[in-house]
C-alpha cells in the first residue's frame, strides 16, 4: 500500500494496468526511457508536464494517441526513475487542477527489479 493519497505501489499500479485503465506518465529524459519503459507508459519530460497537460484534450489525444484524463480521474500516475521526477510532476498536475494524480515512487527501478510486465 502507498504511504499517502498522491503515491501509488507496485501492487496497485499492476492491477490498474491489468485492468487496461489509467494513464501512466513516465517524466524521465528520453535517454532512460530509450533503455526501457512500464509497458503502455506515455512520455512527458518532467520539464514539459505543465504544458502538456495544459493542452486541450484533442491536442493531448493527437500527440500522445490517448485519451487525455479529466481532472477528477483517480488513474494518473506519473513516475521516474525513483520517486523524486514522478512527485516533481504529481505536484506540478495537482497544480493543474489534477486533484488524485499520484506518484509510483517505486519508479522504473523499482518496476523492473520486481519484473514488471
Amino acid at each position: 500500500m502507498a504511504s499517502s493519497d498522491k503515491e501509488i505501489s507496485y501492487s496497485d499500479l499492476k492491477d490498474l494496468l491489468a485492468k487496461g485503465s489509467g494513464l501512466v506518465v513516465d517524466v524521465r529524459s528520453k535517454e532512460e526511457v530509450d533503455r526501457g519503459r512500464i509497458p503502455g507508459s506515455i512520455h512527458i519530460p518532467v520539464e514539459n508536464v505543465e504544458s502538456d497537460m495544459s493542452l486541450d484534450t484533442s491536442e493531448f489525444q493527437s500527440k500522445f494517441g490517448v485519451v487525455k484524463p479529466s481532472l477528477d480521474s483517480s488513474e494518473l500516475v506519473f513516475h521516474c526513475q525513483v520517486g523524486r521526477r514522478g512527485a516533481v510532476a504529481t505536484e506540478k498536475a495537482r497544480g493543474l487542477g489534477f486533484k488524485n494524480a499520484r506518484n509510483y515512487a517505486g519508479g522504473y527501478r523499482e518496476w523492473s527489479e520486481k519484473g514488471g510486465k
